[in-house]
């Protein structure tokens, strides 16, 4: 638990909070823009709706925490820890999350436009609806999670781990696949025009019905 005035934290009074404990803590519509919390503990601290812009979340821990619909806008979480997270709705524009773990994590209609994710972990994540227009998703592991009806148009997806993932109707035009491992995904209905699969494995998966391997070999 912490010994910070919560209520100055809430009220965007106090930013200094680098290494801070704010575990469990309720942080329900913080005022954190700008704030310093490089390597903050926030497991499952309820951050609904705080507004974290510009925010220094550098090894900060937030596993399990409740984020939906809080505002991440060019934020720095490379090397965070969102395990779990709940980020439904969560705007991540312009968020560095490069090598964050975010495995299990709740994204559904969470927007990351030109978000950077390289080399991110969302194993088992759930992205319903998602945008990530324009996302560096390089070398990321997306292994079995769920993109139904995502936007990931003109997304960097470069020798990405796509295994198991379920890309149902997801907008995939002008997305870069190259190198990508798509072994077992589902990209049902999934829009694939303009997009480059060359060298992408595609053992067992299921495709779009217009999709023409011989285009991306």
């Amino acid at each position: 638990m912490t010994d910070y005035d919560l209520d100055a934290i809430r009220d965007g009074e106090q930013k200094e909070l680098a290494e801070a404990d704010l575990s469990v803590e309720y942080l329900v519509d913080a005022d954190l823009t700008d704030a310093n919390l490089r390597r903050a503990d926030l497991r499952e601290a309820n951050l609904v709706i705080a507004d974290l812009t510009n925010a220094d979340l550098t090894e900060a821990n937030l596993t399990r925490a409740a984020l939906w619909q809080a505002d991440f806008c060019e934020a720095d979480l490379r090397e965070a820890n969102l395990a779990g997270a709940d980020l439904r709705g969560a705007d991540l524009t312009g968020a560095y999350l490069t090598e964050a773990d975010l495995a299990a994590a709740k994204l559904q209609t969470a927007y990351l436009w030109r978000a950077y994710l390289t080399e991110v972990d969302l194993g088992e994540a759930k992205l319903h609806g998602t945008n990530l227009t324009d996302a560096d998703l390089t070398g990321a592991i997306l292994s079995c999670a769920t993109f139904t009806g995502a936007t990931l148009t003109g997304a960097e997806l470069r020798g990405a781990n796509l295994t198991g993932a379920t890309l149902l109707k997801a907008d995939l035009s002008g997305a870069d696949l190259e190198g990508a491992d798509l072994t077992e995904a589902n990209l049902t209905g999934a829009n694939l025009r303009g997009a480059n699969l060359t060298g992408a494995t595609l053992d067992g998966a299921r495709l779009p019905d217009d999709f023409d391997r011989g285009d991306n070999t």
